[in-house]
């Protein structure tokens, strides 16, 4: 069992799936499917109900499979609690710079939150491993693009708005890795036990990287 991130892991499939407030024994069912589709990254929300036993079950079950890191993280407390429940990113919605510096000292991965290009040229020198560009709903990808126009050397994770339909063109515009929450889990299937259908949104998905994968090689 590994307790660590795994940076080949999320490169092969730079997706991290949000769970928030999914009911707490459908997570290793749903974890499995994601799991066998291909992908490999996995966030818990902190403000999801049992949050921590949460990860701490996942770690255990998908250690060295999946990558679990913990979302919504707001305070050092916040991290504190994560950590200690085995967390093996940390992803934030604001720039918390405690937050950063802590999990710098730590060498665990952080993923903070911005959204001003001032906000996330902060949160880079900061030393985020990535910078989650959130809410990124009503920018689109075209955000992205502009940003990376004066910085590219920056490693964007744009979350909000991304979906199983549009996230080609986060990648397209520069973006690193991608978030996805509901979209990727839909509320209603998992509510109905509906696996088969949430496991083909999952596969799609990754069939989906795949061939934009393959074209970019190609060209």
């Amino acid at each position: 069992m590994s307790h660590t991130f795994s940076p080949a892991l999320f490169e092969q499939m730079p997706i991290v799936g949000i769970l928030r407030n999914v009911p707490p024994l459908t997570v290793p069912v749903l974890a499995r499917y994601y799991h066998a589709a291909g992908l490999t990254t996995l966030e818990v929300t902190m403000n999801s109900e049992e949050a921590l036993t949460t990860i701490t079950r996942l770690v255990q079950d998908f250690g060295g499979q999946l990558n679990i890191g913990a979302g919504t993280v707001c305070t050092p407390d916040d991290l504190e609690k994560a950590l200690a429940a085995g967390a093996q990113f940390i992803v934030t919605p604001i720039l918390q710079e405690e937050v950063i510096s802590a999990c710098l000292q730590a060498k665990v991965p952080v993923f903070p939150g911005a959204y001003t290009p001032t906000e996330i040229y902060k949160a880079w020198h900061l030393g985020a491993t990535m910078v989650k560009v959130f809410p990124a709903t009503k920018l689109g990808a075209s955000y992205i693009k502009e940003v990376l126009a004066p910085m590219d050397y920056l490693q964007l994770l744009p979350t909000g708005g991304v979906t199983p339909d549009n996230f080609t063109d986060f990648l397209d515009a520069g973006a690193k890795g991608l978030g996805m929450g509901s979209q990727l889990f839909s509320r209603q299937l998992i509510e109905e036990g509906e696996w088969e259908a949430l496991s083909n949104i999952f596969k799609q998905v990754v069939e989906r990287y795949h061939t934009y994968r393959n074209n970019l090689n190609n060209k």
